[in-house]
């Protein structure tokens, strides 16, 4: 691989990276136009296990608006780990761990989940989307106020 190769390489996943955390953060503060920007337009595959899948991103974003776009819900989303796999120049794969933290401000009651996420990446007039994600639960602990 020379040198540009190299470089193509290393700025098409720190586009990924920015790309997922920029998801992330606009989850937590309801920034929903940022969200459904993070996914590509037609068939893409949302699969979010018990809360649905969904197969373009406005059904998405509309299950997103009525579940989290709500005044007592506060939510804290933490990607880590990611592994990323470029598997060419406009196509990638990727998983990370998610911590997550919900809040029912009314009641107290919380909901902690760790999950993994399956993603599928594709750059579409130079900028990467989400085509594709997965995630699974691998554990939850659920708290009630009192």
């Amino acid at each position: 691989m020379d040198i540009e190769q190299r470089i193509a390489r290393l700025e098409a996943l720190e586009a990924i990276r920015q790309l997922k955390h920029r998801y992330l953060n606009a989850c937590d503060l309801k920034e929903v136009e940022t969200i459904r920007d993070c996914f590509a337009t037609g068939p893409i595959t949302i699969d979010y296990g018990p809360l649905g899948i969904y197969h373009d991103r406005d059904s998405f974003i509309a299950l997103y608006q009525s579940l989290a776009c709500q005044p007592r819900v506060r939510d804290s989303h933490h990607g880590a780990n990611p592994e990323i796999e470029l598997i060419d120049a406009d196509n990638a794969r990727g998983r990370w761990a998610l911590s997550y933290f919900n809040l029912d401000a009314d009641t107290g009651a919380t909901r902690r989940l760790g999950v993994m996420y399956h993603d599928a990446y594709r750059r579409i007039a130079g900028r990467w989307k989400i085509v594709a994600t997965r995630s699974t639960i691998l554990a939850e602990v659920v708290g009630q106020n009192g």
